[in-house]
């Protein structure tokens, strides 16, 4: 979880960035060649294309707005993760919460993927939902969960 915390931080720190380096490019049917400045041309069969500039801009204030909303997420999930490493029980629950979640996310878009016919997504989709798993099937180890104070280990 801690991997995926500074995975989620890195992803919305990248999309702040990029989001503004975006709406600097603009599209214009004047030209057909790609300048290399801040400014690139377009040129699509001389279709007008003079909106496309609003998109981009549009698009760019988007990613900016996912950036920060994961560089937020990221923050919400190291103190889940401190949590953990505490032992608190409000953590062990959030984990339960999130991973359930994202199993059923990842089976609907594993149906979806099917539906078009895109394997590579689904394999990563599995491998996401095997991860997990695999983590579901932690928490709920007795030992994992008297940790948490959520059952009490018996002496043998």
């Amino acid at each position: 979880m801690i991997i995926g915390g500074i995975l989620t931080l890195i992803g919305g720190i990248a999309l702040v960035i990029v989001g503004p380096l975006i709406s600097q490019y603009t599209v214009s049917e004047t030209s057909s060649t790609f300048e290399n400045d801040m400014y690139s041309n377009f040129n699509f069969n001389s279709t007008d294309i003079s909106s496309t500039n609003n998109v981009l801009s549009i698009f760019s204030g988007y990613l900016s707005i996912i950036g920060v909303g994961l560089i937020a997420l990221s923050i919400v999930n190291f103190i889940v993760e401190w949590g953990l490493l505490k032992g608190k029980g409000w953590a062990w629950s959030i984990s339960v919460i999130v991973t359930v979640i994202s199993l059923v996310i990842g089976i609907i878009f594993v149906v979806f993927n099917v539906l078009a016919g895109d394997i590579s997504s689904i394999i990563g989709q599995i491998v996401g939902m095997v991860i997990n798993g695999i983590i579901l099937w932690y928490l709920y180890r007795p030992n994992v969960k008297s940790y948490f104070g959520k059952v009490k280990i018996q002496a043998s």
